[in-house]
């Protein structure tokens, strides 16, 4: 059975969701799943914008063929040769061998390496080239490392719509929905979009800002995503921010404390800050390294101001779910964000320099002059000293 939806007049999404896959990329925990979307433009020429995973190939196809309705194809542009969104290529040119491929030079180098031997005519576009469809007009932008070195974008002229790609995309499933507007966007996506962005595309900070600002010169009325819901109303939501996220501005002012405890007892000097920053109005959040997936502790770097990392010491060093933490930080350039050290030895208390050593090896880390060490246990003879390092943490958020 066919499952589509209508964006306007003549073009539908005709995606699907995959609800059975536990880890995108076989690294990121997405427990509500995962859409694959891709469009067709249905005018004088009909236009796929993008494939799907090879998962959801059986409804895919279903879905597109009962949009077309027993018309051909012309063309398929490709914006983005992740297997995610081209491993039905080779299936859809076999239903349809007279539709052309439309994409970029990169792109076809990349088809020859997914596809061999494959038989397809092609049309090679570069910046700022349009191809007439009738009464639609599609131009193309091209948008390199956000987040693979072949991606573009295609704005079509004549409504507004931006098919941005992995741009602007977020986890999960669409339950029938297909609009933004259709949810509460803030309350039940912005998590997964967040964790999206900051994992999939966080490291290209700088290539994102250079997509919005040719986005900025374009009149966009829709996003249309490879992924999650559509923007048809207030796209300037999810693009401000991407450029928060692309510039490592901080979306609150807001602690993150992040933990690594073998005993209990850091967890409990984590604790005992958390409570203190509480009564002081502060909003903070706590996190078990060792328990939680890293890909939301790299989500809550970007949305926080402040991070305080505690950690054990370890063999003489960092604690290794600790460490392996702040090598994901490094590795997405997590940058603009001020971070204050707690640690606990019982035989020499020396994590937070190795921390420290590790962290003014990336950009623009401010490190908070006050730390915080005990050795074994939270002595109550430390509560003003602790409470010191609350206030300095505090005052550096003001």
């Amino acid at each position: 059975m066919y499952c589509t939806r209508k964006i306007t007049d003549n073009i539908y999404w005709i995606g699907g969701s995959d609800r059975r896959l536990s880890r995108f990329e076989n690294i990121f925990p997405i427990p509500r799943g995962v859409s694959y979307n891709s469009y067709i433009i249905l005018d004088e020429k009909t236009v796929l914008m993008d494939t799907v995973d090879y998962s959801i190939s059986r409804q895919f196809i279903e879905n597109l063929e009962y949009t077309l309705n027993g018309r051909g194809l012309d063309y398929i542009v490709i914006n983005h040769m992740e297997p995610d969104h081209c491993a039905v290529i080779g299936d859809i040119l076999m239903r349809y061998p007279d539709a052309k491929l439309i994409g970029n030079a990169k792109t076809f180098g990349m088809i020859d390496q997914f596809f061999e031997d494959m038989k397809y005519e092609k049309i090679v576009v570069k910046e700022g080239d349009t191809v007439s469809t009738g009464t639609h007009t599609l131009r193309f932008v091209m948008a390199p490392m956000v987040h693979w070195p072949e991606t573009m974008v295609t704005y079509d002229e004549s409504t507004g719509i931006l098919f941005s790609a992995d741009a602007f995309g977020t986890f999960g499933a669409l339950d029938g929905i297909i609009f933004a507007d259709e949810v509460n966007f803030d309350r039940d996506w912005l998590d997964d979009a967040r964790r999206y962005y900051t994992n999939i595309v966080g490291k290209y900070g700088a290539q994102v800002q250079a997509l919005l600002k040719k986005a900025a010169a374009l009149d966009i009325k829709m996003l249309a995503p490879l992924h999650g819901p559509v923007w048809r109303k207030d796209p300037d939501y999810i693009l401000d921010k991407y450029n928060k996220w692309s510039a490592y501005e901080p979306e609150d002012k807001a602690v993150m404390i992040a933990y690594a405890s073998m005993y209990g007892n850091t967890e409990n000097m984590a604790n005992a800050l958390a409570c203190m920053l509480a009564e002081d109005g502060v909003s903070v959040r706590v996190y078990d390294v060792s328990g939680t997936d890293v890909s939301e502790l790299i989500a809550e770097t970007f949305r926080v101001s402040h991070i305080v990392l505690a950690s054990p010491t370890y063999n003489g060093g960092i604690y290794p779910v600790m460490e392996s933490f702040i090598n994901d930080m490094k590795a997405l350039n997590v940058q603009n964000r001020t971070v204050a050290l707690m640690d606990n030895g019982t035989w020499a208390p020396v994590a937070s320099k190795q921390m420290a050593k590790e962290l003014e090896a990336m950009k623009n880390i401010t490190l908070l002059d006050k730390s915080f060490s005990i050795k074994s246990v939270v002595l109550r003879s430390q509560t003003e000293e602790l409470k010191a390092f609350k206030d300095a943490l505090k005052s550096s958020m003001e």
